[in-house]
């Protein structure tokens, strides 16, 4: 074999086969970049992944920071009312069954007192209902009479028969007229219907002194001796329970008008008729309801 031919042959196969080989680690080279270039990419995108979450933590984490705040609050707030309550509890005693007993008791009476109430306030409405009867009877057993001489009239659930001194008597005088007694004989009518009825006559007269005659003295006397008059004319004309009768003389000292006119004198000098309440009835319910 001539070693000098084949020589050149060997240099120029290992020429061909050392291209080869760089080509293919070149190749090689360029597929790793571009590898290492995708992970690249994808490194920096989860990066930019993790910085948006460390943002939106930190976001959460501010507002979950702003509600324990909040919490802390109500929690420090729910401490102090319930230290308050249990500082008030100290100072309260637990009732015992009989103390727990006797309050059901107060209740009870409370609940009973309160329909003797109601009670009470449906008598007082009947009794009311039974003095309007009495006068419109009143009203209508008189009839026509001018009502300056004569007024009936309810207050504060009594009632009231004014009869003027012009029609009972004459002036200073205590000796009942004819016409007096036939007014007084209509209302000795409707009275006597109501047996049950006590009633007062009261003389009132005005300020004008009396002027004495030996047998009266002053006004005091004057109106004792007018309601006196009129009693004994119920009692003794028309029959009328003596026992449920009283007289009384008031003076000049309970006027109903201005003593400096005449008009005003005119309507003080009456006979006042007055229906008194029955309160033994009052006392008889609250006897009844107490027990």
């Amino acid at each position: 074999m001539n070693l000098k031919l084949l020589t050149p042959a060997v240099l120029a196969f290992s020429l061909i086969f050392s291209s080869c080989v760089s080509k293919k680690a070149m190749k090689a080279e360029k597929v790793r970049y571009e590898t290492l270039q995708t992970d690249f990419s994808k490194s920096q995108s989860d990066l930019r992944t993790c910085q948006d979450e460390a943002v939106k933590s930190a976001l959460e984490k501010t507002s979950l920071q702003a509600q324990i705040t909040s919490l802390k609050g109500q929690v420090d707030f729910l401490k102090e009312n319930n230290t308050q309550a249990l500082k008030q509890l100290e100072n309260l005693q637990v009732i015992s069954s009989s103390q727990a007993e006797s309050i059901k008791k107060s209740l009870e009476n409370l609940g009973a007192k309160d329909n003797y109430i109601q009670t009470l306030q449906s008598s007082i409405a009947q009794k009311d209902s039974l003095n309007l009867a009495l006068v419109m009877n009143l009203k209508g057993a008189i009839g026509n009479i001018d009502d300056k001489d004569i007024n009936i009239k309810v207050d504060k659930g009594v009632v009231y028969i004014d009869i003027s001194d012009k029609m009972l008597f004459k002036s200073g005088k205590y000796e009942i007229t004819d016409q007096a007694k036939t007014v007084l004989g209509k209302v000795a009518l409707v009275l006597k219907n109501q047996p049950d009825i006590e009633f007062m006559v009261e003389g009132h007269t005005d300020n004008v002194p009396f002027k004495s005659n030996g047998v009266l003295l002053d006004n005091w006397d004057l109106s004792v001796k007018r309601a006196t008059a009129v009693v004994r004319v119920l009692q003794h004309q028309y029959g009328l329970n003596p026992a449920k009768m009283a007289a009384s003389g008031r003076s000049e000292y309970e006027p109903v008008a201005d003593n400096s006119t005449a008009e005003g004198r005119a309507a003080n000098r009456r006979t006042r008729i007055v229906i008194l309440p029955q309160l033994d009835q009052f006392f008889k319910l609250l006897e009844k309801k107490g027990n």
